[in-house]
């Protein structure tokens, strides 16, 4: 949840690991942690972004991945050439026939519930993020970090009429993707999905939603694809496939749509780099990535989608970690750090450990890892084979759950 107005807020990293084998003839030192890339989050050292929300923080732990935070554009919480559907936006016009496309069908959505301070206090919440319609009867697609601890949605269709009911339908909090429906309402304008794999960088982008939760209609900005495939890993979370834009995205933004040069949906705007360290970085879930995970809420029929988890933090062997560390794989997710209490602490992997597979899937880095967990359900049981001191092992571990099973 998160609070009304531009509020501190961030998003966390993952963590993850077998029975006892031989103790490594000498100590192993952990390496130091990865480079966090953009520097501080807000409000203290070291880190990635700030949540699109006004608020939320997304905590808990993910499958394999490197220790990075991120803070949220809030809910007030949020290559020079170009693809085959985009084109290089130049005039304020071009940005007007987008705008005319999308914006009818963005929404404002602004929440209420509570939370736990400081002393372990429950006390009340509100937040403001942005959604956008996917359905004429009202099926809103957003981020799960906007609507997470809710008690009380309103989403706002336009910025003239009054506030409607709305209700999570699902969220995966691992993905962070959430869909919510809107009560009560039929014909509504909906967005135009497009491919974000046909992104290049240096495409034109708009990114529009609840900017900072001021009034009057949604803000409107634009900008390119800086990067594309970004991984961000938080202790709470770890998101792949990320659109890195330079189109500035604020608390807000978080839920609203990124939109390519024909109005169509390629991204939904999520996290940014926090500004303490860096200035117009800008991540979103792609909509490849986000559409399959939207079916699967509709089907559900409510259901949180269960985050399956290992338990351990861990880096891509590259050349210079196996020569730092004298590791003689060739290949793999090297575990940094294992979380007491884990499946992979219970099964008794180790810092050092070099994981090159997981349930039959090869490992050979830590995106790999991730994507392995997070193909089997939370209980299923699987073999992870690793290199610890030179020599190959085998070793079984029941993964774990990290999120509730209903919303609330």
């Amino acid at each position: 949840m998160s609070e009304e107005g531009p509020v501190d807020d961030d998003v966390l990293v993952d963590t993850r690991p077998s029975p006892e084998v031989t103790e490594p003839t000498s100590p192993w030192v952990p390496p130091p942690p990865p480079p966090r890339g953009l520097g501080g989050r807000l409000g203290g050292s070291g880190g990635w972004a700030i949540p699109a929300l006004i608020g939320a923080l997304i905590g808990g732990l993910l499958s394999g991945g490197l220790v990075a935070l991120i803070d949220r554009p809030s809910r007030v919480e949020y290559r020079q050439t170009f693809g085959a559907n985009t084109s290089q936006l130049v005039k304020p016009k071009d940005i007007q026939g987008i705008l005319a496309k999308v914006e009818p069908a963005v929404v404002a959505v602004r929440t209420r519930g509570f939370s736990q301070d400081s002393f372990f206090q429950v006390v009340p919440e509100r937040g403001a993020g942005t959604g956008m319609i996917i359905s004429p009867d009202g099926d809103v697609l957003t981020n799960a970090h906007v609507v997470e601890n809710a008690t009380d949605i309103k989403v706002t269709v336009d910025r003239d009429s009054n506030a409607h009911d709305a209700v999570v339908v699902g969220s995966d909090p691992t993905a962070d993707v959430a869909l919510i429906h809107i009560q009560g309402v039929s014909n509504l304008p909906t967005v135009k999905f497009g491919r974000s794999a046909n992104l290049r960088v240096g495409d034109a982008l708009v990114a529009i939603g609840n900017a900072l939760n001021l009034p009057g209609g949604p803000t409107v900005t634009s900008g390119i694809v800086s990067a594309l495939d970004r991984t961000l890993d938080a202790e709470g979370e770890r998101l792949e496939h990320m659109i890195q834009t330079d189109a500035a995205v604020n608390p807000g933004n978080s839920g609203g749509p990124l939109v390519n040069a024909d109005g169509e949906v390629v991204g939904i705007n999520t996290a940014i780099a926090s500004p303490t360290s860096a200035q117009n970085i800008g991540f979103a879930i792609s909509i490849d990535t986000a559409r399959p995970i939207a079916e699967d809420l509709k089907k559900g029929g409510g259901k949180v989608r269960a985050a399956t988890f290992l338990g351990v933090t861990t880096v891509t062997l590259t050349d210079d970690v196996k020569q730092r560390f004298g590791i003689k794989t060739s290949k793999g997710a090297l575990v940094y750090a294992v979380s007491p209490g884990t499946p992979a602490d219970n099964a008794g992997l180790r810092p050092g450990d070099v994981i090159t597979s997981l349930g039959g899937d090869a490992v050979t880095s830590s995106d790999d890892l991730g994507a392995a967990v997070r193909k089997h359900k939370p209980g299923d049981k699987v073999d992870v084979k690793l290199e610890r001191n030179g020599s190959e092992q085998t070793v079984s571990v029941t993964l774990g759950s990290r999120g509730p099973q209903t919303p609330g």
